[in-house]
Formats: C-alpha cells, sequence, structure tokens
C-alpha cells in the first residue's frame, strides 16, 4: 500500500515536475522569440530612421538643388534684362548724339546766315543804339574851367599877402603845398599845384584870409586847416550827390568820396567828376539796350576814371589804379575788368566796350571838352622846351598827343646814370609847372656808335 501510494506520488511527483519543466521550458523559448521579435523590431526601427535620415538629407540637397538652379536661372534672366537695357541705353545715347549733331549741324547753317546778318546790320544797329542813348541824355555843356588865378581887390591886399620879406606867402606856401605864384598884373596871384585837392584848398584859404583881414603865419595856418575841412565836406557832399544822381547802390564811402575828389579835377577842360555820371547814365542805356546787366554797366561806366582821384598820389595808369581801388573794395569781377580795360585796345568783356562807347561819347559830345588846336601845339611844345632846356639834349620830340616825349641826348656828355636822373628832372619840372591830363611818359635815348676809320690807300 505504501509501495502503491509512494509510486502513486513519485508519479504524481514526475508529472508535476514535468509539467514544471514544460512551461518553463516554453517560457525561455517564449522569452527567446520575444527577444528576437523585438530585436527585429527594433532593427527594423534603426532602418526606418536610418532611411529617414536618409530621405531628409536627399530632399534637403534636392531642394538646395532645386534653389540653385532657380536662382541660376533668375540671374541669367537679369543678366540678360541687364545687357537688354545697356544695349538699349546705348542706342539711346546714340541718338541723343545723332540728334545734338543734326541740331549742331543745323545751327551752324542758321549762324552763318544770322551771322552774316548781323554783319550786314550791325553798323546799323550800333548807330541806333549810340544816337538813341545820346538823344535820351540832355546834359548841359560843362563850361567850368580849372581855377588857378585868384582876383585881389588892390595892391595892398597883394603886398600883405606877401608879407614882411614874403614870409606870408612863404607860410601858406608850406601849409598848403602849392606854389603861388605874384602876376605883374596888381590884382592877381597865381595858384600851381599838381594835386587838385591841394590847389583848392589854397584858393579857399587865401579867400578867406582877404575876408577875415588877419594875415599872418599863426593865422594863415588856422585858416588853412579849416579851409582843409571844408574842401572835405565839399568832397563827401559832391560824391553822395554824384552817387544819387546816376542812383547807384552798394558803394562805400571810401569810393564816394573818391568820386568826390573828382570835383576838383578837369583834362581838357571838362570836369572829370560831370564826365563820370554822363559815362555812368550812357553806359547803363547802352548796357541795357543790348541785353547787358543795366546796374552793372552803369556802375562800371559811372567809376571809370576812379583812379584819376589818386594819379597824383600813386603812379600808374589811372585805369589800373581804379580798378585796384575797386577790387580790393570788393566790387563785381565785371565792374572792375571793365574799368581796368576802357582804354585798351583788346577787351575781354561786352561791358568793357560798353564803358569805352561811353567815355568817347561823353568827351566827343559837342561842348564837352575846351581844347583847340592851338592850344594843343602849346602843349606839345612847352614839353619840348622843357626837356631841350637841360644840357645834353640834342633833339626831343611830344608824341601821342602829348603822352610820351622822348628825348634824344649826346652820348659824350649823358652817361647811363646821368640819362635816369635826367628823365626824373624832366618829369619833376612838367609835373610842377605844366597842367596835364593823365600820365606823361618821359624815354631819354642814349645812342652809342663806334667808329673806326682805315689808312689811306696806295
Amino acid at each position: 500500500m505504501n509501495m502503491i501510494i509512494a509510486v502513486i506520488i513519485s508519479v504524481l511527483a514526475s508529472g508535476i515536475i514535468g509539467l514544471a519543466v514544460g512551461y518553463l521550458m516554453r517560457a525561455f523559448f517564449a522569452t527567446g522569440e520575444i527577444r528576437r521579435t523585438k530585436d527585429a523590431v527594433e532593427g527594423q526601427l534603426r532602418r526606418a530612421e536610418s532611411r529617414s535620415r536618409e530621405i531628409l538629407v536627399e530632399a534637403k540637397e534636392n531642394a538646395l538643388q532645386i534653389k540653385s538652379d532657380a536662382q541660376q536661372g533668375i540671374n541669367n534672366s537679369l543678366r540678360d534684362i541687364q545687357r537688354q537695357e545697356t544695349q538699349l541705353e546705348t542706342r539711346e545715347d546714340n541718338l541723343r548724339k545723332q540728334n545734338a549733331e543734326l541740331k549742331r549741324k543745323s545751327e551752324e547753317i542758321e549762324n552763318k546766315d544770322a551771322e552774316s546778318e548781323m554783319y550786314n546790320q550791325a553798323d546799323e544797329k550800333a548807330k541806333e543804339i549810340l544816337a538813341a542813348s545820346m538823344q535820351r541824355f540832355a546834359s548841359e555843356v560843362v563850361g567850368e574851367s580849372s581855377v588857378s588865378s585868384i582876383e585881389l581887390p588892390n595892391e595892398e591886399m597883394k603886398g600883405r599877402i606877401i608879407g614882411r620879406e614874403g614870409r606870408n606867402i612863404r607860410a601858406l606856401e608850406n601849409f598848403t603845398g602849392v606854389d603861388l605864384i605874384v602876376d605883374e598884373e596888381p590884382k592877381s596871384i597865381s595858384v600851381s599845384c599838381f594835386d587838385p585837392i591841394r590847389k583848392q584848398t589854397a584858393i579857399v584859404a587865401i579867400n578867406s584870409l582877404m575876408k577875415d583881414g588877419r594875415i599872418h603865419p599863426a593865422r594863415i595856418e588856422e585858416l588853412v586847416d579849416k579851409a582843409k575841412r571844408e574842401v572835405n565836406r565839399e568832397i563827401k557832399k559832391a560824391g553822395q550827390k554824384a552817387v544819387f544822381d546816376t542812383n547807384i547802390k552798394g558803394l562805400n564811402g571810401e569810393i564816394i568820396e573818391l568820386m568826390g575828389r573828382l570835383k576838383y579835377r578837369y583834362s581838357y577842360g571838362e570836369n572829370v567828376l560831370q564826365h563820370s555820371i554822363e559815362v555812368g547814365r550812357f553806359a547803363g542805356m547802352i548796357g541795357a539796350q543790348i541785353g547787358l546787366d543795366e546796374d552793372t554797366c552803369k556802375t562800371a561806366g559811372f567809376l571809370h576814371d576812379l583812379g584819376k582821384a589818386l594819379t597824383h598820389e600813386i603812379e600808374g595808369p589811372h585805369a589800373e589804379i581804379g580798378a585796384d581801388v575797386a577790387e580790393r573794395n570788393n566790387l563785381p569781377p565785371t565792374v572792375v575788368t571793365a574799368i581796368r580795360e576802357h582804354h585798351d585796345r583788346e577787351m575781354s568783356c561786352a561791358e568793357s566796350y560798353v564803358v569805352a562807347a561811353a567815355d568817347a561819347i561823353s568827351a566827343a559830345r559837342p561842348g564837352a571838352r575846351n581844347d583847340s588846336l592851338e592850344r594843343y601845339i602849346e602843349r606839345l611844345t612847352a614839353l619840348e622846351e622843357i626837356a631841350l632846356s637841360y644840357d645834353g639834349v640834342q633833339k626831343c620830340f611830344a608824341i601821342q598827343a602829348g603822352r610820351e616825349v622822348r628825348v634824344m641826348v649826346d652820348p659824350d656828355t649823358i652817361d647811363d646814370v646821368k640819362a635816369s636822373t635826367l628823365a626824373r628832372n624832366i618829369s619833376d619840372e612838367i609835373k610842377q609847372k605844366l597842367n596835364f591830363p593823365g600820365q606823361i611818359k618821359i624815354i631819354v635815348i642814349r645812342e652809342t656808335r663806334a667808329v673806326e676809320t682805315t689808312g689811306d690807300f696806295n
């Protein structure tokens, strides 16, 4: 019984063990299958991810290639467009050049016709302009003359002006800077000076002395100072009135005062300030008629003789002096140029021609200048006589209307150093004794000759 039970238990235990082993075996195999399945799945996932990355990389590369191709196409299109635009611009430039050339040729043809017509009408037009300007300007004839002689009431007054042993007349000459010449006539005394302002000051002072009656050196000095102040006031008033009469704007005090000085300056009997006013008005009229700026022409004409106010102080042509003063006072360049060139043969601007024409009109109109052939010959003769009065001078010729004196000297008597001194002495004497408009050039010519004689021939 026990045996049977033991066998039964043994059989049951074996079955249970077999079942357990079978379960374990199935579980083991199942776990391996799961592991393999898992590994397979993970491998597939890894392969899928790798493939996805490859696909993504390929997609990006394709996208970049597509973008690059598209950009290249756009760049090619832009280059084509730019090339076409360049070609169009080149064609337009060529067309413009052709049009300009055609226009130029057309204008040349028209200008030749116009130039021919202009030359045909220029003389008549110029005459019309000048005649119109002269007719519009109705100025009185200048009848004033340079005062150089003072009438005295009696012989006693002459004696009082001379003073004891000539002390009064010497004081007058020292304080005024003029030369006083007592004429043979009983009631006259002459005032001589190269500077017209000093001459006018002396005239005013002498007239004041005759009215005052107290004539002695101290009173002379006092009245000369008073006369200088009076003349300066008259100069300023004259300059301001002239500027007002010509209606010119923008001139400063220095230029106005210099123009006022011209009230006491005369050229061939014509008052230079009055002449300047006339030239300013003429120049403005002419300039307006030919299309130039009227104010510029008027200003240049009014100031064209500005330098004559300083010719007794500064050496050089009055045109150059006046232009330098105008330039220093910041006047327009065209005005400066016209002042400088109004006596030149070659001019650089139209305003210079206008001023020169206006100057000629004012000087040439009837009665403007009081000059005769007799007086002209007298002036030239006086120049030559002064030069011939010096030792060593052989011949003398006053030429260019007295603007130049050529002096021929003996080379044995006058050497090079003496020639320079002689020219200076003649110039100084002319300034003291004669009253000439403008400048006079003194040229001393010393000609040397080498002479040799051969011996007698047999």
